[in-house]
């Protein structure tokens, strides 16, 4: 079989701003300790397929650092330079071609670049047996995660894990649920049929390019014009005239809610796509107070909140349930409750033409 993954790399991490910026988003931070965040993904799928058959795709403004930034041994030739961002489907479309065009009987996993997973094995061999079943299905396999608590940052699968299922635990996907208000994510916790939706998708390379001609034809139109162009000189002028064109929507929209043939495997191995900064205490613990602190701070009375500084000595007094985020030249200060709402603080940034602390 051969073993193909795709790195979507094109986000900007909005929610954790002001440390992710366009110029240098989340997935081009270490927030680990360890590594960056796309060559901690990168490492993690070693055990499974080889690194000659790793791709990433990414925007062409974030193109030169990612180049600098990559593990040494990860081929130059494999970052997929998208000339303006649209969306997933986009991406996968541009990932499955190339592929193709390596290997007609090519499975590829598609990943994005920023998650956190801290049981690697349970994951690899998860991955392994959602391999072994793409090869012999023509299913759209998703990967949910089993809830821990009743999320509103997560988009959700329902699924009835009491129908029956096929070999390796998939089971038919029913709804994909868009991320809920509290009061609904505690009925799907309470409910037992709705998982986490990864964003994590393995499947044939042909079946997909199949379900995209079917669901989005303009979309594999235009890049079936541009096949023989993939590998040569000639590839990013044809990518820099068609994808201005292209339409902008997600896999899950566009392909994902409309087909009756996507399955889910249920997994457990300890993920978390650190999508905001109250997100940061699956990764640290906290002290004895409930802080997580990542600064050179000095505090009194302080107590469940998150505080993380590039150089400056923060110091804090009677303040609990905060984020205090400082990155030089900007400095996020909210309730650990309104993290989620970072994004929109963004956008805000963008309204008031201040775009250069974006």
């Amino acid at each position: 079989m051969d073993k193909y993954a795709v790195i979507m790399a094109g986000g900007g991490g909005t929610r954790f701003w002001p440390i992710s910026r366009q110029h240098k988003p989340k997935q081009l931070l270490n927030i680990s300790g360890n590594d960056v965040m796309i060559n901690e993904t990168i490492k993690r799928l070693l055990p499974l397929i080889d690194i000659r058959n790793i791709y990433i795709v990414t925007n062409e403004k974030q193109g030169e650092i990612i180049g600098n930034l990559i593990m040494k041994d990860f081929p130059k030739e494999n970052i997929l330079y998208e000339p303006v961002g649209r969306n997933t489907s986009a991406c996968i479309a541009y990932a499955a071609f190339t592929i193709r065009k390596k290997s007609e009987d090519a499975v590829m996993c598609i990943l994005p670049s920023d998650h956190y997973i801290s049981d690697e094995n349970r994951f690899i061999k998860l991955m392994d047996s959602a391999f072994r079943s793409a090869k012999t299905t023509d299913k759209l396999i998703t990967i949910g995660i089993k809830p821990s608590f009743p999320s509103t940052g997560y988009g959700y699968i329902r699924y009835n894990k009491e129908m029956d299922k096929t070999a390796d635990f998939m089971y038919p996907v029913e709804e994909f649920v868009e991320k809920p208000n509290i009061t609904l994510a505690k009925s799907y916790l309470e409910d037992g049929n709705y998982l986490w939706n990864s964003g994590m998708f393995i499947w044939r390379a042909s079946i997909i390019l199949d379900n995209i001609n079917r669901y989005m034809p303009r979309l594999y139109k235009s890049f079936n014009n541009i096949y023989e162009h993939i590998g040569t000189k000639s590839e990013k002028e044809m990518l820099g005239k068609i994808y201005p064109s292209l339409q902008s929507i997600s896999i899950d929209y566009g392909i994902l809610e409309r087909s009756d043939d996507v399955m889910v495997i249920p997994g457990e191995f300890g993920w978390n796509d650190v999508g905001s900064w109250d997100s940061l205490g699956f990764i640290f613990p906290t002290d004895e107070n409930g802080n997580i602190v990542k600064a050179k701070h000095i505090g009194l009375d302080t107590k469940n909140s998150i505080i993380y500084s590039s150089g400056k000595l923060i110091a804090t007094i009677g303040l609990e349930n905060l984020i205090i985020a400082d990155a030089g030249d900007a400095i996020l200060i909210c309730p650990k409750e309104k993290a989620q709402d970072v994004k929109a603080l963004v956008e805000k940034l963008k309204s008031c033409d201040m775009g250069d602390y974006i």
